[in-house]
Formats: C-alpha cells, structure tokens, sequence
C-alpha cells in the first residue's frame, strides 16, 4: 500500500510539473490586442482549443492567418491551428500540420511559439515516419543524427510537404515515449513516475528551446525504429562537449525505457563515468529496473562508495526495487553496517519495511536492539508495523511494555501497533499491567484511533471507573470525538449526574 501512495504522490508532482504548450491546451495565451482585427476570431478560437473541439478550434485560427496575415496574433495562429489539426490525428491533417509551420517558420519567425513549434514538428515527423511517410523517415534519420553529432552539426531542416487542405495542423505527441503506467507493478510505476518528474526535464539549468527539437528528433527515432536509434542515443550519451550534459539527461530517459542487449551497459557506463552528477544520478534510478548481476554488483558498489549522498540515495532505491535474494541482502548488510551515514541507514530501514519479507522484517527486529540513534529505532517501528501479522504486532508491543526502555520509545511503538492492527484485547490487556500513567494516557490515545466497538467499550469503562482522575479526563475527551452513540450516552449520564 505504501508504494502505491508513493506512486501516487510521484504522479501528483508530475501533474503539477509545468507543460510546454504542445502538452496542455491550456496554456495557449489569452487574448492580449483588444485593438486588433483578429481579436474576434481568436478568443472563441481559443475557448474552442480549450474545450477540446479541435476542428473548431483549427478552423478558427486558420481565418485569422488567412484573412488578418499582419495581425499581432497570425504568427501564434500558425502553431495552434497545427496542434489542433494534429489533435485530429489523420494522415492528411498531420501533413497539411507541416505546411502551416512551414508558413510560420517563414513569415513569423519571431512569433513566441517558435521554439514549441521545432519541437511540434519533430514531433509530427516522427508520426508521420512510423507510418510510412519517406519524407518524414529521412528528415528523422537526419535529426537524429545532427542531435548526436554535438556542436556545429544543426538540426536538418524539416522536410515539409503540402497538401491539398486548406489549413493543416499537427498531431500531438508527448514530449517522451509514451510510458503506461497503468498495469504496472508499484516499484514499476514508481520509477518511471519518478524518472518522468525528475529526469526527463533535464534539470532546472537546462534551457529547454535548444534541446527540446533535438530530443524530439531522437524520441521520433526511436518511435520510427528503435533498433537504429540505438546507436545514435550511444552517440549522444559519449558527448563530452560543453552543453551537451542538458540532452544526455533527457537521453538517458529515453534509453532506459529501451530494452536492449545494450541498455544496461549504456546506464552502466553512465552511472560510473559520465560527468555531470544528474545523469549519473538518473542512470543509477533507472538501474532499479534492470535486474541482472552485473547491475546488481554496480549498485552494491555505488551504494558503498564514498560518492555524493544523492548517487548513493539512487543506488539504495534502485537495490530496494529488485525482487532478488541478493539484492536483499546488500539492503540489510547497509542497513547494519559501521559508519553508515543516519540518513542512508534510516533510507535502507525504510526499504527493507516496504519489502513485506519476512527475513527482512526479521533482520530489522535484531538490529533494533544494537541501534543507539532514537530517530533510528523509530524507523524500524514504522518498518516493522508495514508487515502486519500478530508476530510483529506482539513484538511492537513488547517494546511498549518495556520499562527499560525510553518512555518516548515506548509510546512510538505502542502506536505503530495500533495502526498495524493489534487487537483491542492485547491493548486493554497492556492498559490494565501498566503503572506508568503516560503509557496509560497512550493507551487510550490508540483505542480512540481504532474502528472496533470495543475500543469504544475499553474507553466509557476507563472513563467511568479508573481511579486516576486525569485518566478518565482523556477517555472522556476521545470519546466525545467518537460517533458512536453509546459513546453520546456516556457523555450525557456525565453531564447530568
């Protein structure tokens, strides 16, 4: 469960990651020349962008180009009558789509989606090529290349042909392989949501115009033949140039999601030698998905290393995420270890937990007692409470009932035992052996926490009848939050005696 609400919460940051127009209708710009003759024509153009009626939409900004061509909002109506065409998707529309960037790479080359524009129609040469346009294939092929090369090697002009349509727009693709998350297992989901969030923007020191059209002519590679396209993302992980680190972080999103003989030498090779520490970071977070020995081996190494706490965080993560005997047991001798950075240490513990395996829980449970950190052992109570099962309940609350132990301690693992499920019995039970009133005052803070009627029956008879005052206090104050209506009567027989 608790990966799925990590998923969750990677997917929640990437929706809220901002969008380039190509990805969100929404961000078209609202009208700004009240003054102007097209103004008319480009609010409803817009409301119907917006609205999703492409056709409309398309329509409309094809009349501003047309009948107002110096208008303030011609060169911006080229790009959005292409991305509504290219919303339609058809063969025709995709390649009318490139006549009509081709009239603003022409007659607008200061309109502001200049930049969106490269990328959009990379994109749609892609689409085209995978369906068998020639043309589109070799303007791909070209790209591609170009993007590989490094400095001084420019984008091949896009080869655009015309069609017999009137207006023409693109189809949009998304600015990365498309990656389904539904289906997938957790960790899956997790990584590919992580890597998506994180990764594949390039990092916030990366101005996006320059690499965005190259990216997209690589994404288009792969799209039209991802066997070819190989070669070339090895090409462009090599670079070395200045600048180039920006386009091997969003290339090495694209050869994780490859399944090759040479995937995972390509991440291999990144994680140990590449220079700039995000790509190093994102291939050692990709790593997570390719479970062989050689990888494994690797993200023992990084993970023992003296590197950055970042590198080592993504190599703990991606060992938590491998299914494997060994994988597990590199996690547990972290875990344990000598001079284990707390952070680290508290990450691993973390990891083990999330496992549900029961030498992992196991393993957790004997090294609680050589802990010294308290933060520490609190993490192992979290841990230990994700792998429900009256073995670890019993053990939660063994630690509660310790006096040895610290009070604080103590009331932590009292309440990962209410929140793993232990039975209202075992709490009544600890309540009534007990002498220590802050432990008793626990007590009852978990009954109130739990859904059993039970619960409610433990709390009216301590509110009723226990000796200390403050005791019966707290029972009263959790149960006038209650809903249950017994616990509405016992309020009432108070008040009223």
């Amino acid at each position: 469960m608790t990966r799925l609400i990590i998923a969750a919460a990677l997917l929640g940051a990437l929706a809220t990651t901002p969008q380039s127009p190509m990805q969100s209708a929404d961000t078209v710009r609202a009208a700004w020349a009240p003054g102007d003759p097209a103004d008319s024509l480009y609010r409803p153009a817009r409301e119907a962008l917006n609205k999703g009626d492409y056709k409309k939409a398309a329509q409309l900004f094809h009349q501003i180009r047309t009948q107002y061509p110096k208008s303030a909002y011609a060169g911006d109506a080229c790009y959005w009558e292409a991305f509504a065409l290219y919303r339609t998707g058809g063969m025709t529309d995709l390649r009318s789509a490139r006549s009509v960037l081709e009239v603003q790479q022409a007659k607008y080359a200061t309109a502001a989606t200049r930049g969106d524009a490269e990328s959009l129609l990379a994109r749609i040469q892609g689409e085209l090529a995978r369906r068998g346009d020639a043309r589109a294939a070799e303007s791909v092929s070209a790209n591609a290349t170009a993007a590989a090369a490094g400095p001084g090697v420019a984008v091949a002009p896009v080869a655009m042909g015309r069609s017999a349509n009137s207006y023409g727009g693109p189809a949009p693709v998304p600015a990365m392989p498309t990656v389904p998350l539904t289906g997938m297992t957790a960790p899956r989901a997790v990584a590919v949501a992580g890597g998506v969030a994180r990764g594949v923007g390039g990092g916030s020191d990366c101005p996006d115009e320059d690499d965005d059209a190259r990216v997209a002519a690589l994404n288009a590679m792969i799209s039209m033949d991802a066997e070819r396209a190989q070669p070339v993302l090895e090409k462009v992980m090599a670079r070395r140039d200045p600048g180039s680190s920006c386009l091997r972080r969003k290339a090495i999103f694209l050869i994780s999601q490859q399944r090759t003989a040479r995937t995972e030498d390509i991440l291999l090779t990144a994680a140990r030698t590449d220079p700039d520490p995000e790509v190093k970071e994102q291939a050692v977070f990709w790593l997570s998905q390719v479970e062989s020995p050689k990888a494994l081996a690797a993200l023992d190494s990084i993970l023992r290393s003296d590197g950055s706490p970042e590198l080592r965080e993504k190599a703990l993560f991606a060992l938590s995420q491998q299914d494997n005997p060994q994988a597990r047991k590199s996690l547990r001798e972290f875990a344990g270890g000598n001079n284990v950075p707390p952070k680290l240490q508290e990450q691993a513990i973390f990891w083990l937990g999330q496992s549900q395996n029961d030498d992992d829980v196991a393993f957790l449970k004997g090294l609680y007692p050589k802990l010294t950190d308290r933060e520490l052992k609190e993490k192992v109570f979290f841990a230990v409470s994700q792998s429900h099962g009256a073995d670890n309940q019993r053990w939660l609350l063994g630690v509660a009932a310790d006096n040895k132990e610290d009070i604080e301690l103590r009331k932590n693992a009292l309440f990962w035992a209410g929140q793993s499920g232990v039975s209202v019995t075992e709490l009544a039970g600890l309540y009534d052996k007990s002498d220590d009133p802050q432990m008793k005052e626990q007590v009852i803070f978990v009954l109130s926490q739990s859904r059993e009627s039970a619960a409610v029956d433990k709390m009216i008879q301590i509110a009723k009848s226990d000796k200390d005052r403050e005791l019966r206090k707290r029972a009263i104050f959790w149960l006038s939050q209650s809903q249950d209506p017994r616990a509405a009567k016992v309020m009432e027989d108070i008040l009223t005696q």
